[in-house]
């Protein structure tokens, strides 16, 4: 069971990054995903979730009208498309699943990927 979370980098204010988490190991066909992200110093949130099969989707309230959280079923992929980046969602990003989807707490989820920095410049 693995998750590989990519995409992060450096931004600066204003702009955009789409963060990918591809799952391998076992079908995820009955596990919700979510992403979560733990700035420097700060406890791990939760970002956004999404139901594997219903599509269903959940976000906390700082990043809905500017993340989008999307996935590939046929890839086993989940996607976090965001825009408007500001220099409160830098952090680390990570990826979990075996949850769902509209869980918040990172014991909710069982497995979970190495993060991918998001780096926002003001």
């Amino acid at each position: 069971v693995q998750l590989q979370a990519s995409g992060g980098g450096l931004v600066q204010a204003g702009g955009s990054l789409r963060l990918s988490c591809a799952a391998s190991g076992r079908t995820f066909s009955s596990y919700d995903m979510a992403w979560f992200r733990q700035a420097t110093g700060k406890e791990r949130e939760f970002v956004a979730g999404i139901g594997w099969s219903s599509g269903m989707t959940n976000y906390r309230e700082s990043v809905k009208a500017r993340f989008t959280i999307s996935r590939d079923n046929a890839k086993n992929t989940i996607y976090l498309q965001m825009n408007s980046l500001e220099s409160e969602d830098t952090a680390v990003y990570y990826c979990a699943a075996g949850g769902t989807y509209y869980l918040r707490r990172p014991n909710d989820y069982g497995y979970w990927g190495r993060g991918t920095q998001v780096t926002v410049s003001s």
